[in-house]
């Protein structure tokens, strides 16, 4: 009940498990800033109202003597801290802890490489292991780096731009970047985590809802920034599995 006002704010559905549970925090959120906004509204009114020239032609200069704002401010700022410690950090916490990262066979490993300007998501295959990437390895057949000699690379597979995840399984995503600075936004999952070059840092989520919706770069990375586009589709698992058996690695047999 109380995310009505996310719908009527126009905010993205939810795809993701843990996504309700940021869908909640951010309904607080709204919820308080309307009542921050009607209230001093109000207030407002009644300061331009009370001290109207018409009533009182001569300017006073003590101002107000009441402490009635500063103990509001003060609620107000207790109320954000409430709202940063005991929701914000805490679902933070647990987001970033690798101990609470899923593992198992029913995890779905990849990889996110951003460069201008497209998105190549890197699948780690049926062994489920993520081959061993070198940026010296970087060609137009190779776009990821994969090396040849990792047994596990040889049954890695790509695709461009188009993200497809299992409903009701983890996806464990490493992301990363070619060349400048990119963010990795998948709204209705709730996760976004930013390319940097150098570095995997690793999002999760589980989506609990199959549909088709956009992926954004959540970082200006240049001038084709508002053509980085690329789209992830959650299918059920038993089409998921059909799909992913069916491609094609990323690196020829020998």
């Amino acid at each position: 009940m109380i995310e009505w006002i996310n719908d009527i704010s126009g905010m993205h559905e939810v795809a993701s498990q843990h996504g309700n549970v940021g869908n909640h925090m951010l309904a607080l959120v709204h919820w308080f800033m309307l009542i921050l906004f009607v209230g001093w509204s109000i207030f407002l009114g009644v300061i331009l109202w009370k001290f109207r020239r018409k009533k009182t032609p001569r300017a006073n200069y003590h101002g107000m003597t009441s402490h009635f704002s500063t103990h509001v401010e003060i609620g107000v700022v207790i109320v954000e801290v409430v709202l940063l410690l005991g929701f914000a950090f805490p679902l933070w916490a647990k987001r970033s802890d690798k101990n609470a990262r899923p593992v198992g066979d029913e995890v779905v490993n990849l990889r996110a490489v951003g460069e201008q300007y497209r998105w190549t998501f890197h699948y780690a295959g049926a062994d489920k292991n993520v081959g061993m990437t070198s940026h010296e390895r970087i060609s137009g057949a190779n776009p990821v780096g994969l090396v040849a000699e990792d047994p596990n690379a040889a049954d890695d597979f790509v695709s461009v731009n188009e993200l497809k995840v299992p409903v009701g399984r983890p996806v464990v995503i490493q992301v990363t970047s070619k060349d400048v600075i990119h963010g990795l936004a998948i709204i209705p999952m709730f996760s976004q985590q930013d390319a940097i070059p150098g570095s995997e840092i690793p999002m999760w989520f589980v989506p609990e809802k199959e549909g088709e919706w956009n992926i954004v770069c959540a970082q200006l990375c240049g001038a084709g920034h508002a053509q980085m586009v690329a789209y992830v589709e959650a299918v059920s698992s038993e089409e998921f599995d059909e799909w992913y058996a069916a491609q094609t690695p990323l690196l020829p047999k020998n």
